[in-house]
């Protein structure tokens, strides 16, 4: 896999990121983006992110930009870090992909790159160049103020009583997450810490994992298990039978608790914001944190962000329960684990879940798949009506009632359901989405689509 701009930034394998290509990458953001007072650097907990991070402060300290190395850290830490500095930032990490692939994800003073930020980012790329005086190098901790952020909204005793699992495995916030929970007066029990890089996607949770989250909630007596993907931007939590909350339900949820009016998700999340009536608008647009920010940007007033993979990003400055909490334009993962834990209160989560219209999805998807295939393959489909009739044929499923093309393509069947596929804009991989009237049924409808698609591909 060349590495490549996808929807969150730059990724590739790490044999190929190397540090002439790193540094070059480097010097073209800084050449073509508002910079501010200097640049912030995190790093994920991935063996090669250390020399990685090494390679842009090397680049940035050459053109003479002042660094700010925040170490190991989330994302959405690290962003709150350089914006209240008003500086820009690169997070080194490869988020939910296999720890043989990493990348840089791009910030300016304001936020996350727009899509207009990294076409002048390619088109600035050449020669990096050197300045006259090296910039200066510090160190800076990006936590404590992100724990804060959490404690001055909800308060100290928020989730007083509640006992909550944090997967730890080998996520950049971990450590942070355990904090913030506690100083929220949660009592936290630790579970599963790794030493080696586990590549958790919350979007498409595994068999394995899920059975791994069933396991511990009924031999922990837990109320809840929480954890992030590798960088800490999209959450994962589990209700006390260890039954994984998908992202776009916990987006709804935390939106409906601070008063959003207006959300902006990608397609891919289920329609229950619409068909809850909670909000005066519901955006829809392309997948990828870049496409939901431009949504939010265009709209106006309690704005809110969030994808199926539960990133949350916050349009405006909010009240918690306790006190304040600022707006944030990146993805978070902080924000809907706690949001919907408070949402929750005693009732616990399934039931606060319950709640919400029934309509659930999920996600998988083929992995080492050319990019160019998994294209040929939703075009195909689009295109021809009678090779997507027999697809849906195959699965059972009905008849095409409507298709969506805003990315990738989105058939909706005659039962109400839905089915996307959708090439990886950063990995080879063939995403795969279901829509229906219950978890099961949508992880049934993936795990069938997903044994189909392979057969075609084949």
């Amino acid at each position: 896999m060349a590495p490549k701009f996808g929807t969150s930034g730059l990724r590739g394998l790490v044999v190929e990121l190397t540090p002439d290509l790193v540094r070059a990458h480097v010097a073209a953001f800084l050449r073509a983006c508002p910079v501010g007072t200097g640049l912030y650097v995190g790093r994920d907990l991935r063996d090669s992110s250390p020399r990685i991070a090494g390679d842009v402060i090397t680049a940035a300290r050459a053109m003479g930009i002042d660094v700010t190395d925040c170490g190991a850290t989330p994302t959405p830490a690290l962003a709150l870090a350089a914006m209240g500095a008003g500086a820009a930032a690169v997070m080194v990490t490869g988020s939910h992909i296999p720890a043989d692939r990493n990348g840089l994800k791009f910030y300016t003073p304001a936020g996350e790159i727009t899509k207009a930020d990294e076409a002048a980012i390619l088109a600035a790329l050449g020669d990096a160049g050197t300045a006259a005086r090296p910039g200066a190098l510090r160190t800076h901790d990006a936590g404590p103020a992100f724990v804060a952020r959490y404690v001055t909204a909800f308060g100290p005793r928020a989730l007083a009583g509640r006992r909550i699992g944090v997967w730890s495995h080998s996520a950049a916030g971990r450590d942070l997450l355990i904090q913030t929970l506690r100083a929220l007066g949660a009592e936290v029990t630790e579970i599963a810490r790794s030493d080696r890089f586990i590549p958790v996607d919350t979007e498409a949770v595994s068999d394995a994992d899920r059975a791994f989250l069933r396991e511990q909630a009924a031999s922990r007596s837990l109320d809840a298990i929480v954890s992030t993907d590798g960088d800490g931007d999209r959450p994962l939590v589990a209700d006390a039978s260890g039954e994984v909350v998908v992202g776009d339900v916990l987006g709804q949820i935390t939106a409906q608790m601070i008063g959003a009016e207006v959300v902006v998700t990608p397609v891919s999340s289920n329609t229950g914001a619409e068909a809850g009536g909670a909000f005066a608008r519901v955006i829809r647009t392309r997948i990828g944190s870049p496409y939901v920010i431009a949504g939010m940007e265009g709209a106006s007033g309690r704005v809110v962000g969030y994808e199926a993979n539960g990133g949350f990003l916050l349009g405006f400055d909010a009240e918690g329960p306790a006190g304040p909490l600022p707006a944030l334009m990146t993805r978070d993962s902080h924000l809907p684990i706690i949001g919907a834990l408070v949402a929750a209160g005693s009732a616990g989560l399934a039931a606060r879940v319950a709640a919400e219209p029934a309509r659930f999805t999920a996600a998988d998807r083929l992995q080492e798949v050319p990019t160019e295939r998994s294209q040929a393959l939703v075009a195909s489909l689009r295109d021809d009506a009678v090779l997507r009739a027999d697809v849906l044929a195959r699965l059972a499923l009905g008849s095409a009632q409507g298709i969506d093309t805003t990315d990738g393509l989105r058939i909706t069947l005659d039962s109400g359901r839905i089915v996307h596929l959708r090439p990886s804009g950063n990995a080879p991989e063939l995403r795969l989405y279901a829509e229906a009237e219950s978890p099961e049924m949508a992880r049934a409808m993936v795990t069938a689509g997903l044994e189909t698609l392979r057969q075609i591909l084949q």
